[in-house]
């Protein structure tokens, strides 16, 4: 008996220290695999969730207000380099935000330049107006609005701003995916949130229904990089679904260029 008992408690003694471990290797991140044949774009790139879902909301507001795709590149390369895509409550001086915007040099009042919606509008609405910026390198566009006493440095974050751009502006089919995002519901586990997400940054609350494919892939990327916030089960785009649980895009029907998502304790 006693042989049983010993063996017993071996057995729960090793099932809490495996449980312990996989809490404590649990590592919440996304990856952005690069389209074949991509050249001068890094192979993969790991976020944190923080990021991708910075990330997600400058590029969310880059289609909301019809910018060309290279001004999201410099929103992108320029946030990496002041921020590294947190939402900063400080920095140099009286820097804010996801871009280090300053309210004494007009960028805004701090709860605004705090909005990464309203900063990275901000952004884009200076750089716009530089004249002649879309010839512009990206460091020297980026610097043309930003004035940083590092100039060069926004250069050395092109590649990953611009693989970060191509998935999340639909031109990469299934290549950004989250893993090991905890899987909580929501307070609401209803889709209000995310409508009301969608519609500060993307401009339109339509998030399911059938798609045209670029648009479709970004708006399906958009909801897997804010798969955190949003407590994301699954979404699904054109015969594709990503789910929560496997952390990847697999096969589940026919491509028929329809987009949904569930949310985490989602009524069926």
């Amino acid at each position: 008996m006693a042989v049983v008992v010993l063996a017993v408690l071996a057995l729960v003694v090793t099932l809490v220290v495996v449980l312990s471990n996989s809490e404590i290797t649990a590592n919440p991140r996304c990856t952005i695999t690069a389209p074949p044949d991509s050249p001068g774009l890094p192979t993969t790139w790991t976020l944190t969730p923080e990021q991708a879902d910075s990330a997600a909301t400058i590029v969310g507001v880059g289609r909301r207000l019809g910018v060309p795709d290279r001004a999201v590149t410099v929103a992108l390369a320029t946030a990496i380099q002041e921020s590294g895509l947190a939402n900063l409550r400080g920095g140099d001086r009286d820097s804010l935000g996801l871009f280090q915007q300053r309210p004494s040099q007009g960028w805004g009042s701090e709860d605004e330049i705090l909005d990464p919606v309203y900063s990275a509008t901000a952004f884009y609405t200076a750089l716009v107006a530089v004249p002649g910026w879309t010839t512009m390198d990206v460091t020297v566009a980026a610097q043309t609005v930003q004035r940083s006493g590092f100039p060069e440095a926004y250069a050395d974050h092109e590649p990953e701003a611009r693989l970060m751009a191509v998935a999340l502006l639909g031109q990469a089919p299934g290549a950004w995916t989250c893993v090991d995002l905890p899987a909580a519901p929501p307070a609401d586990p209803g889709t209000g949130a995310v409508a009301e997400l969608a519609a500060r940054e993307l401009g339109t609350s339509r998030l399911s229904g059938t798609q045209p494919a670029e648009n479709g892939w970004a708006l399906a990327t958009w909801l897997v990089a804010h798969g955190e916030r949003l407590a994301l089960e699954s979404v699904t785009y054109d015969g594709r679904t990503w789910t929560v649980a496997s952390g990847a895009w697999e096969t589940s029907g026919p491509a028929d260029g329809r987009l949904s998502l569930r949310r985490i304790g989602q009524p069926a």
